[in-house]
């Protein structure tokens, strides 16, 4: 719209222009034919009343002193040349006739003679000035030719240059409010339009797998906006079906290699307390004087045994049912030191805040997320590691407070960043790798954040961020 407003501003000045130059043009052509014919006819009236011969010697003696009279009657400067081109009379005040006199160009007088009417009007700009000059013969009353007569008529264009300025100051103020219009109309239609798109651009970059999408509504759009809209339900009725499949197909998967995992620890305590008990079937023999030591050596290796399988079976009921909560008002710092004291080794640092952090949670289940995370970065640190660190921070980070644990042990390979807290995933000869899936539950259930940064040969360190309830100044 306004690229058409100033498209057509633009060829509405040029066609005024052109038409304002068109209309001085042709009036001042007219001026001078009306001019011209009237001094003929003055002319042609000299000429029947003079008592002169009419001849073309005596032009300078008929028109001695008519010519001045007809310059002033008509306004217009009058020369009368011969047929040859030579001055013979003017009506211009400082002239003199002589030989020096400029004649009419040879050109002019081809063209004449060739002419049919006997006419040329020679048209040049002198020093900025447009000059426009009428050549035509003079005849007796025989129409025989006698001379040329010459008007010089100079086109004074300053009363249309002024209309011209004019109109196009005005056409200019009429545009400028009609391309204000133009950006108005312009702004509402496009944001109008645009908003039934911008709606759905919005919609569709909310979309997600993983969460529930809403439908988009919308009653007052066009035929086009309403088929892109009914697609977008579509597919988000798809979407919300593949989602459902999808997550149910997880979730079999996962209790299926849950299941795999559970079954293949299981069957490794079984296999030697099945030899344990076919070699002592084989070799019992009550006569024996150590049969009591060799019972009780038995007995041991199928309690460790069962143990195993009751560990098992205990990480993985914790796993696919966490405990109730028994919510508490803790001072986070005290806790987590209690947590610490059950380990030994003396690498481990502790680095409190300087005031207390207090929160509502389960006392078991925080120990739990320490002992965890302290637990695998002591597994991190390789036994023939020289130095060993182990630092466990507790600050405020807005209104969480976040407990770092970091180590400098292996640090975690990238293909298995992503995989991490994947339940049943572990990098460890032993265990079932449910420990930081169970964490990472316990930490969502209380509404915080476990994240963690790694660096491969230099150690890695774990954030978890809780909300707190209170500070209270040590």
């Amino acid at each position: 719209m306004i690229v058409l407003t100033l498209i057509a501003s633009v060829l509405m000045a040029s066609i005024s222009i052109f038409q304002f130059k068109r209309e001085a043009k042709d009036y001042h052509r007219e001026r001078l034919e009306r001019k011209e014919n009237a001094i003929k006819e003055h002319i042609n009236y000299i000429l029947a009343n003079t008592t002169y011969p009419l001849t073309e010697e005596n032009l300078a003696l008929i028109f001695k002193d008519k010519i001045h009279e007809l310059s002033n009657i008509h306004a217009l400067q009058i020369n009368i040349y011969s047929l040859d081109g030579k001055l013979l009379k003017s009506s211009k005040g400082a002239f003199s006739v002589d030989q020096a006199s400029p004649p009419i160009p040879d050109y002019i007088l081809r063209i004449m003679r060739a002419s049919l009417e006997k006419r040329y009007v020679d048209v040049r700009t002198i020093e900025g000035k447009k000059y426009r000059s009428s050549y035509s013969q003079i005849k007796d009353l025989k129409f025989k030719p006698l001379g040329i007569l010459n008007l010089p008529y100079i086109e004074d264009d300053g009363f249309y240059d002024r209309e011209l300025k004019n109109f196009l100051i005005r056409l200019s103020q009429v545009y400028s409010f009609m391309l204000l219009i133009a950006f108005a109309l312009a702004y509402f239609l496009s944001s109008f339009i645009t908003k039934s798109l911008k709606r759905i651009s919005d919609k569709i970059t909310e979309t997600n797998l993983n969460q529930k999408n809403e439908k988009i509504d919308l009653d007052d759009s066009s035929r086009e906006i309403s088929l892109l809209i009914n697609a977008y339900n579509t597919l988000v009725d798809k979407l919300e079906d593949s989602a459902a499949k999808l997550a149910q197909s997880e979730r079999e998967q996962a209790w299926r290699e849950m299941a795999k995992q559970v079954a293949h620890e299981i069957k490794n305590p079984l296999t030697p307390m099945r030899l344990t008990v076919q070699s002592f079937q084989r070799r019992f023999d009550p006569n024996d004087p150590d049969i009591r030591q060799k019972m009780d050596d038995y007995s041991k290796t199928l309690i460790q045994q069962i143990d195993i399988m009751s560990s098992v079976a205990s990480a993985f009921s914790n796993f696919a049912s966490m405990p109730a909560q028994q919510n508490e008002t803790l001072n986070v710092g005290k806790v987590v030191e209690l947590a610490l004291d059950i380990f030994n080794e003396d690498y481990i640092e502790l680095q409190l805040p300087d005031e207390k952090i207090i929160t509502r949670m389960d006392r078991t289940q925080l120990i739990r997320i320490i002992t965890n995370l302290v637990k695998n970065s002591i597994q991190a640190i390789p036994e023939e590691q020289s130095e060993k660190k182990i630092q466990v921070r507790i600050r405020r980070a807005g209104n969480e407070v976040e407990i770092s644990v970091s180590d400098n042990g292996t640090g975690i390979p990238p293909e298995n960043s992503d995989r991490i807290f994947e339940p049943k995933f572990t990098t460890k000869t032993s265990g079932m790798g449910l420990g930081l899936g169970i964490i990472k539950n316990i930490i969502e259930n209380y509404s915080g954040t476990i994240t963690f940064e790694t660096q491969l040969g230099h150690g890695s360190t774990f954030y978890v961020r809780l909300p707190i309830t209170k500070l209270v100044k040590l």
